[in-house]
């Protein structure tokens, strides 16, 4: 009863990250070098022909997925930083859960796909051209993004059942379904079995697809003969699995590790990490270690 007549809050106030101004002109610089990585990485592709491959098809849409995943948390930080009232509406917060979450769980996806196609161009390099068809390619990024859309939805839906009626501070710099669940007023225990098993029906199925993969891809580099080629087939996946290890470590530490209050501030460090530094990176390494990629930028 006392629930139901309780005042739901309409605005969240966010806890600045830090207050260090060198750290907050590095992180936006780090915001610009993301936005330019990410459009000229997509640019890049659509323009140069001889990256008109699968691999560069799931490569333009995780550009494009990093550049939204960041877009909606980095400026709120940066405007954050020089504003006194560090606040966010409750209908603000809605869109940040939900958008977040959507592309966060795409991503997870995406990477999982491209492991799948370095899997099929290493082990079947014969059957590729057929099995990862311009049709086939469609059909899994749309499938990632459709999972990426079911977790935004239900994340989304859960955050609508609870109830916020004592303090409306959220310690964090975004709005994140976890901070959000601990504040709530209402019986969270739904929304923590949700939350824990999005996490682990999304992330760990995407990240076995990612460990089967590569399981299978180190096996048959080893049994190759020549160190050249050993070389040659190794160099084609390994800007995938630095970008893979950095995603699924930073994303399954912070969702699946038990929560307390002595780890809040390790917590906001990893969250950068994955929101403005896993963005920031992708193209950089895909860039600087893609000698396809640097040709297209040569020319």
């Amino acid at each position: 009863m006392a629930e139901s007549n309780c005042t739901q809050a309409t605005e969240f106030s966010l806890t600045e990250f830090t207050d260090n101004l060198m750290t907050q002109v590095t992180l936006f610089l780090m915001f610009l070098v993301t936005i330019l990585g990410n459009l000229g990485m997509i640019a890049l592709i659509r323009a140069s022909p001889q990256l008109h491959s699968p691999m560069y098809y799931f490569l333009g849409n995780l550009a494009f997925v990093d550049l939204c995943s960041s877009t909606i948390i980095t400026p709120k930080m940066l405007v954050d930083f020089i504003s006194e009232k560090k606040g966010i509406t409750y209908a603000g917060c809605v869109a940040q859960v939900f958008i977040f979450d959507l592309f966060g769980m795409t991503e997870c996806f995406l990477l999982a796909t491209m492991a799948y196609d370095r899997y099929m161009a290493i082990c079947h390099p014969l059957v590729y051209p057929l099995v990862m068809s311009p049709k086939c390619c469609f059909r899994l990024v749309t499938g990632s993004y459709l999972m990426g859309l079911t977790n935004g939805m239900g994340q989304t839906i859960g955050m609508s059942n609870l109830s916020f009626c004592g303090s409306s501070v959220i310690d964090l710099f975004f709005c994140d379904i976890s901070p959000l669940i601990s504040l709530s007023t209402s019986d969270t225990t739904l929304s923590h079995i949700i939350l824990r098993t999005s996490a682990s029906l999304f992330g760990v199925s995407s990240s076995l697809v990612v460990l089967v993969s590569y399981v299978a891809i180190i096996s048959t580099i080893l049994s190759i003969s020549s160190a050249e080629g050993k070389r040659k087939a190794f160099s084609t996946c390994a800007s995938h699995l630095t970008t893979v290890s950095i995603f699924y470590g930073t994303s399954l530490f912070m969702y699946l590790k038990p929560s307390s209050d002595s780890s809040r501030k390790e917590d906001k460090w990893t969250a950068v990490f994955y929101t403005v530094v896993t963005p920031m990176l992708n193209p950089l390494i895909y860039s600087l270690r893609n000698k396809e990629v640097k040709e297209a930028l040569r020319r």
